[in-house]
């Protein structure tokens, strides 16, 4: 196993690059997955009627850091309508692409979100997948004791089921590759960091922490969200609580 990092590095330079999918004239990808796990739908407030603190950028910067308790006081609906908004909310789709909040290599936007939630106000406990297309989110059966196994998945950090809302963040890889080929696989990873980044800097302006988490349990996490880890994959976590 040793050099397998390093491999990967030298085999993704452009120089290795074979034609893509989309030069050779496939179709691309659907822009966002739709499980058929899925149950009711959900509309989100509209991020433009919801309001928050003025945060000054260079404060939310200075004050950024990982957040690990959390209070036990819900966050609200909108609250986190604004926290998705900001981490993936679609500003304009134009020809097949859509723009985002958040910078992607492309515009491929390759990434999908579910959440963990705990406590929030007007949503039931459980496992949810945003669809920010339409701004909404759709219910995952996954059982009374998911918020445990993800917990377990976690390595036990017990901050994933204190926190208000846990994101995960998976991905899917042909969305990116159908432009980028196998040097995608950089992107996506590039790409889930702008993402968390913009959760820490927004989640300041409504009084709540965040802390991101890397360490998880591959196979198990694809599990509970019964994605199949090659098309599919759980890439980044992070929790979301009132400070």
């Amino acid at each position: 196993m040793n050099g397998i990092g390093k491999e990967f590095m030298e085999r993704t330079k452009f120089q290795y690059a074979e034609r893509s999918d989309q030069s050779l004239g496939y179709p691309q990808p659907p822009l966002q997955s739709v499980s058929e796990d899925e149950g009711p739908v959900l509309d989100l407030p509209d991020p433009k009627d919801i309001q928050v603190d003025r945060t000054d950028l260079r404060e939310a910067i200075e004050s950024r850091t990982s957040t690990r308790n959390y209070r036990m006081e819900p966050i609200s609906l909108e609250e986190l309508s604004y926290l998705l908004w900001c981490t993936q909310g679609v500003k304009q789709s134009k020809d097949s692409v859509t723009f985002r909040t958040v910078p992607s290599a492309g515009a491929r936007h390759a990434l999908e979100t579910y959440l963990l939630v705990n406590n929030v106000e007007g949503l039931d406990k459980g496992l949810y997948h945003f669809l920010p297309i339409e701004h909404e989110l759709a219910r995952i059966e996954a059982g009374e004791h998911i918020a445990e196994h993800i917990r377990s998945a976690c390595l036990d950090q017990p901050f994933v089921v204190n926190s208000a809302v846990t994101f995960i963040w998976t991905a899917v890889p042909n969305r990116m590759k159908w432009r980028y080929g196998e040097r995608g696989y950089r992107y996506l990873h590039l790409d889930v960091g702008h993402v968390c980044q913009n959760l820490y800097l927004s989640a300041q302006s409504v009084g709540c922490g965040v802390c991101a988490i890397a360490a998880f349990l591959d196979d198990n996490m694809n599990a509970l969200l019964r994605i199949d880890g090659e098309k599919e994959f759980t890439i980044y976590i992070a929790t979301v609580g009132k400070k």
